[in-house]
């Protein structure tokens, strides 16, 4: 083997290649994992190699492989991992050298903030298909994140699960001990097992990941280049049977915008409540979740973002832990499961695992919340909503899947049914494509009936050099999913991407290269709702450094029927220049800012007129600074701004301005601050908005033993320029008529604790 890889090399020098990649053999990708009969510990690897009591007891793993910046050079910094495993824990130990440990970024954050930090990972594909993966990633102080990893979803980092680490930085660079239990794993129940396993190394200062076995990007895929983990003998995750008890104490304060025309606040001075979460293992292979009385607020808050002057809904992701965990057994390629939709369950079950090649996902729940958003008067006020979504999907060969998809909401004597088919396929080294043919059958509450199918179809080439996107999507007229996520109903949409990249690899830059993309928008009508052409150069540099110029051209046309004001179609030529520019260059600071300017079409145009074009100015900036190994201070800035393209009037000006102050005292122990200002300045002669101001303060203190043992105090307070008492103007932000001067208008304090017991 080693004659062949030396003539490899000579022909690849003979003939110019600049890099030759292979697949590991085998015999150099599979590893026996060890019993041990006690348990390693942290200490015995501190000298950076197992201690005489340890050595040559474990498994061990070198010669990690850089998949970036250089696809198949060594690393630059010597890894060493040892594996073990005894009656109940598998052990992972990495002993990562650095040739300059003052560099090495270590930072002392809450649980899975970690992205940006030195980091060492082993992914677990337990079934061994190819398809997901558990992944556990350390920093060098022993902080957890814990994901899933599905082919072709990316990392799901809602995964949350009960595991150990440890890490300590060392003279000559840092070790991270990992302690993962097999009852915090689904795998079969064969014996001996046989897993897919991936290790892995970042060092963000060199902008490299490197992993173990090669893990190459001129091939699409992670798990089909993962190495084979055997020796694993009588295991088994156990009995699984978990209680989460929780209680939560809370004080509130809101506007009750139910009845739009008599705006007033709903407040409790102090009330409790108490719920329940569980969760067993059926078979070692199936998860059976439920949840009573639950409480869904969330601790995360969302992300800010621009919500004025849009013409459909902007998403604001999933972020409630019941919902988010294994929510990948419910993706498909157009997303029909949107749990955001249920609001607020009363109670909520789902089943999700996996038993050969079939794979199951259900999930129902009670969703009080239409019958609470609407007055006492209403006759729906009090009824539920009802939500039923199964998904069960068959592998096919290697990496290919083809599966089914049903929703459900059921409302008041209304409803909304989505069903269909969906697929994915591996083509060769490079090629996936994918596809889903669903048709929905809708009721609503005025009684009035709509059905009709939608259509979705993509191809993507991954690679080192050459990637593309084909995507195509047909929506019908009568198409509507209550529990997923659709903008807009009734239009065909293709889009293509195509983008290369050059790597020289240099001392500074890394890659270089541009990005063409052209979309287009059709109704049924044949009518050409919107195209566009986006030329884009993008930049890669050292130090996690990215420079990217576009420009962007875009055609939009409007119709009576998306505005009533319009008597006929009206087409609208726009453009913009965008540069955006990241950095992590330095290890105390990241930085991300993007500067727009060009044109934009005025949705929002003063009462009575139609949409017109406006010039358009908009910034996006953050600034995340790290001050100390414990505090992290994100600040970030938004800027949206229109104005008439001839002349120096404006429209509006839209303001966001977001501070994130994180302090973590431990591992455990965390402290959060936000403080966010918005502010909407309109011009009443160019739009129907109406000035609006909020200042709203967030104070949060967590300790956090592990997932789902957890105590939480919170407090939020929110000033808005509401005029009080509460009046109704219906074209105002919420619905408020608003004046000058801040109000308090809403505040939340709560103490939230839960216990996990597993049994």
């Amino acid at each position: 083997m080693g004659k062949i890889r030396t003539l490899l090399a000579i022909g690849a020098c003979v003939f110019g290649a600049s890099t030759i990649v292979m697949a590991a053999p085998p015999e150099f990708s599979a590893i026996s994992i060890p019993r041990v009969t006690s348990v390693p510990t942290i200490e015995s690897f501190l000298d950076m190699k197992p201690s005489p009591e340890w050595d040559g007891k474990l498994a061990k793993v070198a010669g990690f492989t850089q998949r970036i910046p250089t696809d198949g050079a060594p690393s630059t910094q010597q890894t060493d991992a040892y594996l073990g495993y005894d009656d109940k824990n598998l052990y992972a130990i990495f002993v990562c050298f650095d040739t300059d440990p003052q560099k090495l970024r270590a930072r002392l954050s809450r649980r899975e903030d970690i992205i940006e930090d030195d980091s060492v990972e082993i992914m677990l594909d337990t079934f061994h298909d190819h398809r997901r993966a558990y992944a556990f990633l350390a920093n060098p102080l022993g902080v957890q994140a814990d994901a899933l990893w599905t082919e072709g979803q990316e990392f799901d980092f809602s995964f949350d699960t009960v595991w150990n680490s440890q890490g300590r930085v060392t003279e000559r660079g840092y070790v991270v001990w990992m302690e993962i239990p097999f009852r915090s794993l689904r795998f079969s129940s064969s014996n001996p097992q046989t897993w897919g396993i991936l290790l892995n190394r970042g060092l963000p200062r060199k902008n490299e990941d490197t992993f173990w076995p090669p893990y190459s990007s001129r091939i699409a895929g992670r798990l089909n280049q993962a190495g084979t983990a055997t020796g694993l003998e009588r295991i088994s995750p156990g009995r699984n049977f978990q209680l989460i008890p929780y209680g939560i104490f809370r004080s509130y304060r809101e506007p009750d915008l139910r009845d739009p025309d008599n705006p007033t606040f709903s407040q409790r001075n102090a009330y409790g409540q108490v719920g329940l979460d569980a969760k067993v293992v059926l078979k070692d292979k199936f998860v059976l979740d439920a949840t009573a009385n639950p409480d869904f607020s969330q601790v995360e808050s969302d992300e800010p973002q621009v919500t004025v002057n849009q013409r459909f809904e902007v998403l604001f992701p999933e972020k409630r832990p019941f919902f988010l965990e294994n929510s990948n057994y419910f993706v498909t390629p157009y997303n029909l499961v949107f749990t955001r939709r249920i609001e607020q369950p009363k109670w909520g079950v789902r089943l999700t695992g996996k038993d050969g090649p079939w794979t199951v996902g259900l999930l129902g729940a009670d969703d009080v919340a239409p019958g609470l958003d609407v007055p006492k008067s209403d006759p729906n006020a009090g009824k539920h909503a009802y939500y039923s979504i199964a998904r069960i999907s068959h592998d096919i060969g290697s990496q290919s899947t083809i599966g089914v998809l049903y929703t459900d909401r059921e409302f008041a004597g209304s409803f909304n049914r989505v069903g269909g088919i969906d697929g994915r396929f591996r083509i060769g080294n490079n090629w996936t494509a994918d596809f889903q043919g669903v048709a929905s059958s809708t009721r609503q509450v005025d009684g009035s009936y709509l059905a009709g199918p939608l259509f979705t179809a993509d191809i993507f080439r991954q690679g080192r050099k050459l990637n593309y996107e084909f995507h195509y999507n047909d929506r019908a007229d009568g198409f509507r999913t209550e529990s997923g996520f659709d903008q807009q109903s009734g239009i065909r949409v293709l889009d293509q991407i195509i983008n290369y990249s050059f790597r020289p690899e240099g001392k500074h830059l890394i890659a270089w290269g541009p990005i063409f993309e052209h979309s287009g928008i059709w109704d049924h009508a044949g009518n050409h709702l919107n195209s566009g052409i986006f030329p884009e150069l993008k930049f890669e540099f050292v130090g996690q450094t990215f420079l990217a110029v576009t420009y962007a051209l875009e055609t939009e046309l409007l119709r009576p029927i998306d505005f009533s004001v319009l008597t006929d179609n009206i087409e609208f030529r726009r453009h913009t220049t965008v540069v955006a520019f990241d950095t992590g260059l330095l290890r105390q600071m990241t930085f991300h800012a993007d500067y727009r300017w060009g044109s934009r079409v005025l949705y929002d145009s003063p009462v009575g007129e139609p949409p017109s074009l406006a010039g358009r100015t908009s910034a996006n900036i953050t600034l995340t600074v790290r001050p100390s190994r414990s505090l992290r201070i994100d600040n970030t800035y938004l800027l949206f701004r229109l104005h008439e393209r001839k002349g120096s009037s404006g429209i509006f000006n839209d303001h966001i301005i977001r501070s994130k102050w994180n302090y973590q005292y431990n591992k455990e122990l965390s402290f959060r601050f936000i403080g966010e200002y918005d502010a909407l300045l309109a011009n009443p002669a160019n739009t129907s908005l109406k000035t609006s101001k909020r200042f709203n303060a967030d104070f949060l203190v967590t300790y956090l033993l592990h997932p789902n043992t957890a105590l939480y105090i919170g407090y939020n307070s929110n000033l808005e320029n509401v005029l009080l008492p509460l009046q109704s103007d219906p074209g105002a932000v919420n619905g408020l008529a608003r004046g000058r001067s801040f109000h308090n208008d809403g505040r939340n304090f709560f103490v939230k604790a839960s216990y996990l017991f597993r049994f």
